[in-house]
């Protein structure tokens, strides 16, 4: 018999899985929900509630909870289940009583690496941040108070919670230790990363499998372990709470997982990487000339030239080569607006990671000045040129358009950040700063078969234009695919690129 241990995420306890408990026993299965020391209750629920936490509870103690626990387990196959923060001690314990663990699964969480800070999965930055600078304040000592209702979301999507399951998460919340936050994660060791694991992507927070599975064809190495096929995959499309918005599904798919089920992620063949492969036009070369992290693809007309600033997608991993000024999908681009006549940039700005868009939007900025005090640059015709995540920092241009912006465009394009971004309340929001775009034109270049979760964001953007009547200008290719230049060489795919460039320069040569 499978026993599942059911770790819940920072400030709930055993409770919140209740209603996946109860599933799992009626199919046979031992189910243990657990309450972490200090969380509410003893770690097996059988004592009363008691919301006094010890003196000194840290990841450590949470650690030693489930090993007790596991010890205490007579089933042959033990399959520990973390939730969000719930992941920590999971590993943690695993790593101490690995031959007992027959698999690891990680409910919308990342997999963290040692001497990781569980504080790194709260998906608000702007609370990372709060919460660091109070730790080097005051010490991690003290407790994070429970979120207000309002507040909820700053943890995750709450999509698909009914409002009595809500209702309950508020009630019944408890202080976090910060000591379990901010004390980092040891001690893996290699036994940890043999066991078999399992994700469950709730797709309403984050991305879902073809999107991971995107990120890893492009050769992010932080996504290779994950292609081991000991490992499986399974989506919801729920918020960050299956175990309240989906409970019957979630309880399904663990057992699915535990009889090691679940899609296996596709490593990247040895063939070009997508990204790399020659770009759907023939375009004749033209002059490139590298300053910085700028490169400027230059026509062969003299005088001031109107300028296409192109913004690569991302997050891109830093030590990934070639660099994205450097791909055939961008090149290409830019060569194109040069043979055309104007000046094609592109340029190698810093996201790396989901916490680097205002370093990322800083870079942007500076090359477009950059640019703008080239002789050879008309700084009064300038446009801007979004791809996939790049395009979140189109939002800094449409809420105050400068004059001598003269269009933005974006093409398969990231409008509104997902939940699990952590960019909630920050600048990067395009789909609402759009409504203070004015009559900047817009050029739209928009996927038919778009990643489900990138394509609500476009759908977003397009209600909020249309609300507010912005000038946007939508090329639709219904066959194509995320990053199809590379990918998709379809007279449709030509055609949308030809259109995208023409619209563009056509604003630039508007008086």
């Amino acid at each position: 018999m499978t026993a599942f241990v059911l770790v819940p995420g920072a400030h709930t306890g055993g409770w919140i899985w209740e209603d996946v408990a109860a599933r799992l026993r009626e199919a046979g299965a031992e189910a243990h929900p657990v309450t972490l020391t200090g969380m509410g209750g003893s770690h097996d629920e059988r004592d009363e509630a008691d919301t006094d936490t010890p003196s000194g509870t840290g990841l450590e103690t949470h650690i030693q909870d489930l090993v007790r626990l596991i010890d205490e387990i007579d089933a042959p196959e033990v399959v520990l289940v973390g939730h969000c923060y719930g992941v920590h001690p999971v590993l943690g314990a695993a790593g101490l009583r690995a031959e007992r663990v027959a698999r690891i699964v990680c409910v919308d969480t990342n997999v963290p690496q040692d001497g990781a800070l569980a504080l790194e999965l709260i998906p608000d930055q702007a609370l990372r941040d709060a919460l660091r600078k109070r730790v080097g304040e005051t010490g991690a000592d003290g407790l994070l108070s429970p979120p207000a209702p309002a507040e909820w979301q700053r943890w995750g999507s709450l999509a698909g919670i009914p409002q009595d399951a809500l209702d309950r998460l508020t009630a019944r919340a408890a202080p976090q230790p910060l000591a379990t936050l901010t004390r980092p994660l040891r001690a893996q060791g290699g036994a940890v990363s043999e066991l078999p694991t399992t994700g469950v992507l709730c797709t309403a927070n984050g991305p879902g499998i073809a999107l991971v599975e995107s990120f890893l064809t492009m050769g992010d190495p932080r996504l290779q372990a994950l292609a081991h096929p000991r490992n499986g995959f399974f989506e919801i499309g729920t918020g960050h709470w299956p175990m309240l918005s989906a409970p019957g599904e979630l309880a399904a798919i663990l057992l699915r997982a535990a009889a090691g089920e679940g899609h296996r992620l596709s490593a990247p063949a040895s063939e070009t990487q997508p990204h790399l492969r020659p770009f759907l036009l023939d375009v004749p070369e033209q002059r490139r000339e590298r300053m910085g992290r700028v490169d400027l693809h230059l026509p062969d007309a003299g005088g001031p030239r109107p300028a296409v600033v192109f913004v690569h997608g991302g997050p891109v991993p830093a030590g990934m080569r070639p660099t994205p000024r450097d791909w055939s999908l961008y090149t290409g681009y830019a060569q194109y607006t040069a043979s055309l006549g104007a000046v094609g940039v592109m340029l190698d700005h810093r996201l790396h990671d989901a916490t680097d868009y205002e370093r990322a939007a800083e870079d942007v900025a500076a090359a477009v000045e950059l640019v703008r005090a080239d002789p050879r640059v008309d700084g009064e015709r300038v446009a801007l040129w979004f791809f996939s995540g790049g395009a979140l920092m189109s939002a800094n241009w449409l809420a105050a358009p400068p004059p001598w912006l003269r269009c933005v465009a974006a093409t398969y394009p990231v409008l509104a950040p997902l939940p699990n971004m952590g960019l909630a309340g920050s600048r990067f929001q395009p789909a609402a700063a759009v409504r203070a775009a004015g009559s900047l034109p817009v050029v739209l270049t928009r996927v038919g078969r778009e990643f489900a979760e990138l394509a609500a964001t476009v759908g977003e953007f397009l209600t909020a234009a249309e609300d507010c009547k912005a000038a946007v200008e939508v090329i639709e290719v219904p066959d194509a695919r995320h990053g199809f230049e590379t990918i998709d060489h379809t007279e449709q795919a030509r055609d949308a690129v030809e259109r995208a460039m023409r619209s563009v320069l056509g604003h630039l040569r508007d008086s």
